[in-house]
């Protein structure tokens, strides 16, 4: 059963979503501020985090950075805040989507989905299961990834992203193909998703994000992985 844990301050929307929650069989605990939010995240992992940015004891965008330090769940962020700089900025913090207030519970539950299977265990072939480079080994299987002897965490958008380029290594991806593959069909036109995420990649694999080696953008067409 997929637990999601609700993180929200307005009684009337935390009882609508666990309702409608728990009428499609989701597993659902609560939180109405941060920190009883990641006390419970700490104590029930869930798959997937429904997340206002307007809590009444610290910023979302907090709380994020918070889960992104040891979660693997998908982050939904719910919010009314709707500019694009603020958007960015939850997906740079690590968010896996965003959803702007109001909204209607069939989107919701369509894009809940979606963060559900990025959190679902790949499959990969034991003989394509381990990538390595120069600069870092990314495990496939274990979902493990390190860099210089240490470790990196990623998150679980970010594998499904590493794991449609490595499948395609050494073939350009296209932006649409990315994009439909790893948030769903929905998602399109959302050419900023894929700026951000490349450059979170980067940041965490690449000995030189400025200049890669390996995650190379291919101008107006897509990205292309070469080990």
């Amino acid at each position: 059963m997929t637990r999601v844990l609700v993180v929200e301050d307005e009684p009337p929307l935390v009882r609508a979503l666990e309702i409608n929650l728990k009428a499609r069989g989701y597993d659902v605990d609560t939180a109405p501020d941060g920190a009883h939010a990641l006390r419970l995240a700490a104590t029930h992992p869930p798959d997937v985090v429904l997340l206002d940015l307007g809590l009444p004891d610290m910023e979302g965008i907090d709380v994020i950075k918070a889960l992104r330090g040891w979660s693997r769940a998908s982050i939904l962020v719910v919010s009314a805040r709707r500019t694009s700089d603020e958007k960015v900025a939850a997906l740079d913090a690590g968010a896996d989507d965003y959803i702007t207030k109001p909204f209607s519970m069939d989107e919701l539950l369509a894009r809940l989905r979606a963060a559900a299977r990025r959190t679902e265990t790949a499959s990969p072939s034991a003989d394509s299961a381990v990538i390595e480079t120069k600069d870092f080994t990314l495990d496939l299987l274990a979902k493990k990834a390190r860099r210089q002897g240490r470790d990196v965490r990623l998150t679980p958008t970010e594998w499904h992203l590493v794991e449609v380029l490595v499948h395609n290594s050494g073939r350009v991806v296209g932006r649409q193909q990315l994009l439909q593959e790893v948030w769903g069909p929905s998602y399109d036109t959302q050419t900023n998703y894929l700026r951000v995420y490349m450059a979170q990649l980067r940041r965490k694999l690449e000995a030189d994000p400025a200049h890669p080696r390996h995650f190379f953008t291919a101008p107006g067409m897509g990205y292309r992985f070469e080990a």
